[in-house]
């Protein structure tokens, strides 16, 4: 004869399946922010979806038995922190050409395409970008997700990066931090402080981002636009800083100053004049256009996904041109541009 099972037995079960179905309402606000957090401690917009995912896995089991001694998004940072930390082992960082630590190119240079390196991707604004109105908190949000922040965090071991993120960009106290990843307060103030002069060797500023783009900045943009589709070699020049660097993985070289990287462009481009349409889209807070050329039957197939930073007098300070066309697709920008298209206005 079966026994039935005690009511507190029962009732916990209950209570628990009651729990469980609030997850969703209790959680999925967060993941967007939880994408930008793995994409900066992984630097793969890629990764960062799945490592998501199997944060929300987790983050589902383990939620009957949340007693909320922290926030709920407290709690899911946690968990997405260490799941990175785990995907992270034993595996190398990914860089931009120029973090490869071999000295620039020149324009004539033999190009040398490296598949076997990891290399560091752009993210969509729609997957990571803020949902804040604040022009102040765009700003910060901004700065933690551009190229140049995300770059030069893959520098830092993967603790070490833990610790930046959560100590700068979420402003989490040294206490909170050291219980997250199971260390002491003195052990997170030493790895933040050795973060600290990694990130000051990479010289990233704190002051290239804005809330939005003025009328002149908007401008230069489109005069770039048009310069790509008449392969303007003079005015793309004119629209670099003198010292601007382009750099295009999987492609090892990199470029400083602006008429290299003309000479670049001029010589080793192979479009020409109304070949190179430009559709824009935005990536890691900055602005960012897919870049098409021109094909034998006269349609336009992707070719690489530019992100520009632009400086303070509003001209073009690095282009990253990223050859992944796979990266088209994650952007939601066409797969193909018909032979008509007619370029910018």
């Amino acid at each position: 004869m079966m026994v039935g099972r005690p009511e507190e037995d029962l009732m916990t079960e209950v209570r628990e399946r009651a729990e469980v179905a609030d997850f969703p309402e209790a959680t999925d606000g967060f993941r967007r922010e939880l994408t930008a957090h793995c994409y900066r401690m992984t630097g793969s917009i890629h990764d960062a979806e799945d490592l998501v995912q199997e944060t929300y896995l987790r983050a589902w089991r383990a939620y009957a038995a949340f007693e909320g001694r922290s926030s709920v998004r407290t709690w899911l940072y946690r968990i997405a922190t260490n799941v990175c930390l785990t995907a992270l082992e034993g595996k190398n960082r990914r860089p931009l050409p120029a973090g490869l630590g071999t000295p620039s190119s020149n324009a004539g240079d033999q190009l040398v395409e490296s598949t076997e390196v990891s290399w560091l991707e752009p993210a969509p604004d729609p997957m990571v970008a803020g949902e804040s109105s604040d022009p102040a908190a765009i700003v910060a949000q901004r700065e933690s997700i551009r190229l140049a922040f995300v770059a030069a965090l893959q520098h830092l071991p993967a603790r070490q990066r833990a610790v930046l993120i959560l100590r700068d960009v979420l402003r989490w106290k040294a206490s909170e931090v050291a219980e997250a990843l199971e260390t002491s307060e003195a052990a997170v103030n030493s790895a933040l402080q050795r973060a600290h002069a990694q990130l000051a060797k990479a010289n990233v500023s704190q002051d290239e981002v804005e809330a939005d783009l003025d009328p002149q900045q908007q401008e230069m943009l489109e005069r770039y636009v048009k310069a790509f589709w008449d392969k303007d070699i003079n005015a793309i020049v004119g629209m670099l800083t003198r010292d601007a660097v382009w750099e295009m993985p999987p492609f090892t070289g990199w470029y400083v100053g602006a008429e290299n990287i003309g000479r670049l462009i001029d010589s080793q481009c192979p479009g020409g004049v109304h070949d190179m349409p430009m559709v824009a889209t935005s990536a890691n807070g900055q602005p960012a256009f897919g870049l098409y050329m021109r094909q034998p039957d006269g349609t336009f197939a992707p070719f690489h996904l530019q992100v520009l930073t632009l400086d303070a007098a509003g001209k073009v300070s690095h282009v990253a041109a990223f050859f992944d066309q796979a990266l088209f697709e994650t952007f939601g920008l066409p797969a193909t541009l018909p032979a008509d298209h007619s370029g910018p206005a």
